[in-house]
C-alpha cells in the first residue's frame, strides 16, 4: 500500500511538471547534439526548446505551468519567443564552413 501511494505521488509530480519536463528533454537533445560536434543543430534545437517553453507558457493554465511561470504571462511569453527566435535565427545564419 505504501508503494502504491509513492507511485501515485510521482505520477502527480510528473503531471504537474510536464511542461518543464518536455522543455528539459528537448534541451537534453540539444546538449547531446553539441557534444556530438553538431553545434549548429544543437543551437537550433535549443532555440526550439525556448520557443516550446514560450508556447507552453502561453497555452498551459497558470496552476499547471510550474516553474515556467516567472513573471507575468505576457512578459514570459514575449521574452521566451524573442530569445528562442533569435537563437534559431543565429543558428540558421551561421555559415557551416563545410561542417554539418
Amino acid at each position: 500500500m505504501v508503494q502504491l501511494a509513492g507511485a501515485q505521488r510521482w505520477v502527480r509530480l510528473a503531471r504537474r511538471n510536464l511542461p518543464l519536463l518536455a522543455v528539459t528533454v528537448v534541451i537534453a537533445a540539444a546538449v547531446i547534439l553539441v557534444v556530438a560536434d553538431r553545434w549548429r543543430r544543437g543551437a537550433f534545437v535549443f532555440g526550439s526548446a525556448i520557443l516550446l517553453a514560450g508556447l507552453l507558457r502561453l497555452w498551459v493554465p497558470e496552476d499547471l505551468v510550474g516553474v515556467l511561470a516567472v513573471r507575468s504571462r505576457t512578459f514570459d511569453v514575449s521574452a521566451l519567443l524573442v530569445v528562442g527566435g533569435l537563437i534559431i535565427a543565429l543558428a540558421v545564419s551561421i555559415d557551416p564552413l563545410g561542417t554539418g
